[in-house]
């Protein structure tokens, strides 16, 4: 349980246009941490003046004048919306970031948000991230700051940026567990029916989303099943056996239309999986083993390495955040 003598008072700059879930998303894991008994305000702003903001999707929300915002801001939050990138950063959003930034303790954005911390000049040769199809876009405009490309979030001392719209609930779970503690922010997950809270350095698209798709049905469908089963038995000539095929052309096969040899692949979704079940609380050796993998020390190799986790951490720790540590890049295989 949470215990705060003082509302953390969060202050959500939007505008129109802005994605819903950017919004929606982070406000429901502050609402979940106030039932727990944690003291967040949370409030609506627009750039301007009081006024009802449609988001790209077509809802709207009423909002407070961002010029009215004098009192104390613990957390400045900037969601995105692809308006940001298409249309460039209104200046009167620009303004009120310069304005209310300074005095916050913490600024953190969602997505293209990140397009409006650059604008207003918060992020020159910080760290920062995005969502990865506006990755190019965001380093030709601010080529000073330093990207964080596979992150599913990022933090620079105190500014925090994240990748698209669902990762804003993971920073949201990351701002939560930087006041409160880990184990806050796991039961916030929980409470939400999240599959599992994404570290930073944790890559913005899981493994069977970034690898391609192949044409071969049989293939689509072994994958489907290493997906769904992890743990399964995925020798290459017993898969080979049972799909009509020899060893030698499936594996041929497999690499020419997917990338990665079927043993790389089976590897990289056990290991995924293995870390989600220990990030959800399972122990190494049981995450593992549930996983199809024999040690459980390759998943905390993996976190150390990746998640910025310590590798001499307990299981216990492998949920709180280490304060914007350097994070390495995920390259499987």
């Amino acid at each position: 349980m949470c215990h705060n003598r003082r509302p953390r008072r969060i202050a959500v700059l939007v505008f129109d246009g802005v994605r819903t879930l950017d919004v929606t998303g982070p406000l429901e894991v502050f609402d979940v941490a106030r039932s727990l008994g944690c003291d967040y305000s949370v409030a609506l702003y627009s750039c301007d003046r009081s006024v009802s903001v449609r988001c790209s999707s077509g809802l709207s929300f009423d909002t407070l004048a961002a010029a009215d915002l004098t009192a104390e801001v613990d957390t400045l939050l900037v969601p995105g919306g692809t308006c940001l990138v298409t249309d460039g950063v209104p200046q009167a959003l620009q303004q009120s970031i310069r304005t209310h930034a300074p005095t916050a303790r913490r600024v953190a954005s969602i997505c293209a948000g990140s397009f409006a911390l650059g604008a207003a000049g918060l992020l020159d040769g910080r760290r920062a991230t995005t969502h990865w199809r506006h990755l190019d876009a965001f380093a030709a405009r601010h080529p000073s700051t330093v990207i964080e490309r596979e992150s599913v979030y990022t933090r620079d001392g105190d500014l925090w940026t994240s990748a698209g719209v669902a990762a804003g609930i993971d920073l949201a779970l990351a701002l939560v567990a930087d006041d409160h503690g880990a184990d806050v922010a796991q039961q916030i997950a929980k409470e939400m029916v999240i599959l599992g809270r994404r570290l930073e350095g944790h890559p913005q698209i899981s493994v069977a989303a970034r690898t391609p798709r192949p044409k071969h049905p049989e293939l689509d469908r072994l994958m489907a099943t290493v997906n769904a089963d992890p743990a399964g038995h995925y020798e290459l000539d017993t898969v080979a056996a049972e799909l009509g095929l020899s060893a030698r052309h499936l594996a041929r096969l497999f690499k020419a239309q997917v990338g990665v040899t079927l043993r790389q692949y089976v590897h990289e979704v056990r290991l995924e999986n293995a870390v989600r079940l220990v990030l959800a609380g399972e122990s190494f050796h049981a995450a593992s083993q549930r996983s199809g993998l024999r040690y459980g020390a390759r998943v905390r190799d993996y976190l150390a390495t990746h998640c910025a986790v310590p590798a001499g951490a307990p299981a216990s720790e492998l949920l709180v955040d280490t304060g914007g540590a350097e994070a390495v890049p995920v390259h499987p295989g």
